[in-house]
């Protein structure tokens, strides 16, 4: 994911860092909509790190580089894949975000899901134009992969998984709806179609990134295309992700691929086998235990109307880290 930073009129399409030939043509073409695209830079960060907060490979970010994650986003692994996966998302959430909002000149509300639905209800108000979302994701996020051309592993692997990203919203689409009636009664239903939280895509994308294949680049008559590299394994679905690449050891720091290794981090000294375990967080030379004073929120009061107080309380906890 490139990094992101403002964007504005002021700011050429040219001088995006990170921005593929292809790429600064789409910014150029369509400008209005790479706000959008900045937001979902933001959205891929808080997104990573919340959903491997307690890995060894956390999401961290680095300072150098175009990647923001560093190196081992180059190295086709399970992690690119699920980096690739949630930009991919990201991009056809904000974009669309922006068409419900009216923020974008080009598209807006789904007009296309009308009438009456089997279940009885009535289709109406502002459904999430998706389509719209999906179709710009894989105009401005595929663009460097397919120009580097569909005989290499490596783009065939990132089309793969950015559609997989785009197919975790698809497949995850929800229905709201709204009652009218006398007294509150719903006589009738007006429902339109929403997408899921952001949130839940990366839950999606995770399960698949634990569940992801290990492939291989093959010919299959006249085309390339990827394969187990263990035969024993079933070809991965459209929502599977794929990788072509083990993971880096992200135990030891390793300044120059932008990992931080796991000296110092937090862990779970209770939980022996669970992700956040100390055992496997640590990678090995052990971890300490402390105690620590933090400050929470307690003795918290609704007050009418419309605030909750609280009071701020100090607490010892008992803490983990790994060993240098």
């Amino acid at each position: 994911m490139p990094r992101s930073r403002p964007v504005s009129g002021a700011i050429p399409c040219g001088r995006l860092r990170g921005l593929s030939v292809g790429q600064v043509g789409v910014c150029r073409a369509r400008g209005e909509v790479m706000e959008s695209v900045r937001r979902a830079a933001e959205m891929v960060i808080e997104e990573c790190q919340h959903q491997f907060r307690n890995r060894r490979w956390n999401c961290s970010t680095t300072p150098r580089g175009v990647n923001v994650f560093g190196r081992v986003m180059t190295q086709g692994t399970r992690e690119a894949a699920f980096v690739h996966a949630l930009s991919s998302a990201a991009v056809a959430v904000a974009v669309t975000r922006g068409c419900s909002r009216g923020e974008l000149e080009r598209c807006g509300c789904d007009r296309k899901v009308r009438g009456v639905s089997p279940e009885g209800f009535q289709w109406s108000g502002c459904s999430d134009n998706l389509s719209y979302g999906v179709a710009f994701s894989q105009t401005f996020v595929d663009e460097p992969e397919r120009a580097k051309g569909l005989s290499q592993g490596r783009p065939i692997m990132n089309i793969h998984n950015n559609e997989a990203g785009r197919k975790a919203i698809l497949h995850n689409m929800q229905v709201e709806c709204k009652c009218h009636g006398v007294s509150g009664s719903c006589e009738l239903r007006t429902c339109w179609k929403v997408m899921p939280p952001f949130r839940r895509v990366g839950a999606v994308l995770k399960e698949r990134f634990d569940g992801a294949t290990e492939v291989r680049l093959s010919r299959v008559g006249s085309r390339t295309a990827l394969l187990p590299r263990d035969p024993q394994v079933k070809p991965p679905a459209a929502r599977d992700l794929v990788y072509l690449a083990p993971s880096p050891d992200f135990c030891r720091l390793d300044p120059d691929n932008g990992i931080p290794g796991t000296a110092g981090r937090r862990c779970n000294g209770t939980s022996r086998l669970a992700p956040d375990g100390c055992e496997l967080v640590c990678c090995g030379p052990g971890f300490r235990a402390g105690r620590a004073e933090v400050v929470q929120r307690c003795s918290c009061k609704f007050s009418w109307c419309c605030s909750v107080r609280c009071q701020q309380c100090k607490n010892t906890v008992l803490i983990h880290t790994c060993k240098e």
